[in-house]
């Protein structure tokens, strides 16, 4: 009986086993998925190469330990194997872990005795991202990866929720930013460097407190940046660009009345980027617009100007009840350049949950508006630091007198004292500008230019409860130019720095010139320069008022930049010009256009700031009639940016019959200061090649006799 039981229990044993359900095979859910890094070495080894399913690319991070890899596998996901395929620049000590938000992470493997080749782990878990993260590298090199491999089974949903929610909470006057229920004072930087650039930079500003990053604008572009701001703790305050708006970038009269059009396309943009990323743990909050209501004003004025204001401000009311309708777990605002915007915010977009305002000079007077305004909801400041090229009087030579490198840093913490100082209503401020930009508008505000630290980094960095201590740049505390204000062309002035390094450390100078105030171009060129100070430093042919850099390094990856103004002159002939005030005709002028007409007397006037232009072709004349035959001994030629590649003097007793004086096929503009003898009552300019697009153009046409 005993035998016939134990029969009969083998037998519905095996009849269970073989109706059980197969075991569900597992699926690599890592391959193609959105992936950052801590660092990558270079463009070769970008951390997407890890998940590519190629084993001849790979992933490789800087030199330091520790070092990341994350994965982001679009929605929590069961997790059984995880496979890593290394490069010889493998971890020995690492661990592998899993979150559901990219910030609260679970343990999945670990290990002190890696010895690379492929490891092939076994683990189990849930979660919606994973992390590989080696704190001891084998060699001198970084880490290097040809696969990471996550194997699982996937989850039946789209992506996951982020981290739950974000909102203003509190009372008047006693109000907080809440993060899941955790206070949040924001403490950030306008973000300028491409959203791909992320991951390169972001441990960086998570080191030295920053929490927040603000942007003008998100589209399909801004992921990486969200991704990698979720994977170090921070946030993203998410802009909608809405025109005219303010500062670069701006531009684009919009007419908020009757353009239904521009309305419901924006409105469009804005549900569908909104709907994308709602539930993406980088966001902190979305700002509809940047400086249009003060905008407008370059658009509009009087009456029109006031009824653009209430549609532009009823707009933003409408862009926070579309927000608010797909994800009400962020909270919405709009930024201006001033807060005389905020009274239109107040009376006609009730659906923002808080204000918000740039403001640099005036950063201080910001807590006593809102008092005076009456208003019943928190702000933020979006944009400040030290005064801005709108608020500086001008220097000698016209120009804005740009701070300098000390008073820069003393703005920066004004601006966080002050708005810190409005406890329980100022919830904190992006200060401006993090950007990999060197040029004019980097060195008046990035904090670290060419990801050289300035001044303005430490400071924030004190600002934001980052840690103390380290080297820290050289400062600036005087610098002065033999010569500012006449200055010849192709010259030299002397140039006196005065400079300490806190740390003791050997310093270096480049000079730079920028002609941000001659053409608009902003770019900024090394110029000669020699000495250890004073420093002897070569100038610009090109006339016009010039800015001087001194980028002082401590060669610590340190720098103090100071700038002052000079403005380059025709250098002195000697002699008499004959014809100053004579006669002047032209084969062409511009008549039409902006600042026409340019008439060709303009050339002997006597006067560096007026000029001829002809007309956009090949080839064109210029001619002064001395009155007399006259000789002359030297001809000198300021020329606007529309310059002569190719052209020739000529003298005439006649105005028909002409001598060669000079030609050249190798202009370049700026002053020609030509030693050539001739005689001639007429003495003629022909250009037969232009170097640029446009015409010829000359400020003066001299024509000296000693």
């Amino acid at each position: 009986m005993l035998a016939a039981t134990v029969a009969l229990s083998t037998l519905l044993l095996g009849n269970l086993v073989l109706q059980a359900a197969p075991a569900q095979a597992a699926t690599l859910l890592s391959q193609g998925r959105p992936v950052t890094a801590s660092s990558s070495e270079g463009a070769g080894t970008p951390a997407t190469a890890a998940v590519d399913g190629n084993l001849n690319t790979r992933w490789s991070s800087v030199f330091s330990d520790p070092q990341w890899l994350q994965v982001d596998l679009g929605s929590a996901a069961t997790i059984s194997q995880v496979v890593l395929h290394w490069e010889a620049a493998y971890a020995t000590a690492y661990r592998v872990e899993v979150s559901d938000d990219a910030q609260n992470w679970r343990p999945l493997h670990s290990t002190t005795t890696g010895d690379g080749g492929t490891d092939s782990l076994t683990v189990n878990g849930t979660g919606r991202y994973v992390r590989l993260t080696g704190t001891q590298r084998v060699g001198g090199y970084g880490y290097s990866l040809w696969e990471f491999e996550v194997h699982g089974t996937p989850g039946t949903g789209g992506p996951q929720p982020g981290n739950g929610t974000v909102q203003v909470a509190g009372t008047q006057g006693n109000w907080q930013l809440l993060v899941n229920g955790a206070p949040w004072q924001v403490k950030g930087l306008t973000w300028g460097p491409a959203a791909a650039d992320a991951p390169q930079h972001l441990p960086q500003l998570k080191s030295i407190g920053v929490n927040t990053l603000r942007t003008w604008g998100t589209d399909a572009s801004s992921k990486p940046l969200f991704d990698s701001a979720a994977a170090n703790g921070m946030r993203v305050i998410a802009g909608y660009w809405l025109q005219p708006g303010g500062g670069p970038g701006s531009g684009g009269c919009v007419n908020y009345v009757t353009d239904t059009t521009y309305k419901q396309t924006m409105l469009g943009e804005i549900r569908r980027w909104t709907t994308e990323y709602k539930d993406h743990p980088g966001v902190l909050l979305w700002n509809v617009g940047n400086e249009s209501v003060l905008g407008l004003q370059n658009c509009y004025s009087g009456a029109e100007l006031e009824q653009q204001r209430i549609e532009y401000a009823k707009f933003v009311n409408e862009g926070a009840k579309a927000i608010h309708a797909i994800d009400p777990n962020h909270p919405v605002t709009s930024t201006d350049a001033w807060t005389g915007a905020w009274p239109y915010y107040k009376q006609y977009s009730p659906d923002l949950d808080l204000l918000a305002v740039n403001s640099y000079g005036n950063v201080c007077q910001v807590r006593q508006d809102w008092i005076n305004g009456g208003y019943t909801k928190p702000y933020i400041l979006t944009e400040g630091g030290p005064a801005g090229e709108w608020e500086v009087p001008n220097d000698a030579n016209g120009v804005p007198n740009e701070p300098t490198d000390v008073q820069k840093r003393d703005g920066y913490l004004q601006a966080w004292n002050c708005v810190t100082g409005h406890t329980g209503v100022a919830l904190g401020a992006t200060l401006f500008h993090y950007g990999n930009e060197n040029d004019f508008g980097a060195v008046w505000f990035n904090i670290a230019p060419g990801g050289e630290k300035r001044l303005s980094y430490y400071a924030i960095r004190q600002a934001y409860g980052g840690p103390a201590g380290g080297n820290t740049p050289p400062v600036i505390s005087n610098m002065t130019l033999s010569r500012t204000t006449d200055v010849p062309a192709g010259g030299t002035i002397q140039v006196d720095v005065a400079v300490t390094d806190p740390d003791g450390d050997a310093l270096t100078h480049e000079f730079k010139v920028g002609g941000k105030y001659i053409d608009n171009n902003g770019s900024l060129v090394t110029t000669p320069s020699s000495g250890t100070g004073p420093f002897t430093v070569t100038v610009p042919q090109r006339l016009g008022v010039w800015k001087l850099y001194d980028y002082v390094r401590d060669g610590k990856g340190n720098v103090g930049i100071e700038t002052r103004s000079f403005r380059v002159v025709a250098p002195p002939v000697a002699g008499t010009n004959v014809a100053r005030g004579k006669p002047v005709t032209a084969s062409s002028y511009q008549q039409v256009g902006d600042g026409a007409p340019y008439p060709p007397s303009n050339v002997t006037d006597g006067n560096n700031t007026t000029r001829w232009a002809s007309d956009w072709a090949d080839p064109q004349w210029i001619q002064v009639d001395l009155g007399a035959v006259t000789s002359f001994d030297r001809i000198q030629l300021i020329w606007e940016g529309a310059f002569a590649r190719s052209y020739r003097i000529e003298a005439s007793d006649d105005g028909s019959n002409w001598r060669p004086v000079y030609s050249t096929a190798d202009g370049n503009g700026d002053v020609d200061d030509l030693g050539v003898t001739g005689s001639g009552r007429y003495v003629r300019l022909t250009g037969t090649q232009r170097g640029t697009g446009f015409g010829y153009s000359l400020y003066e046409f001299g024509v000296y006799r000693r």
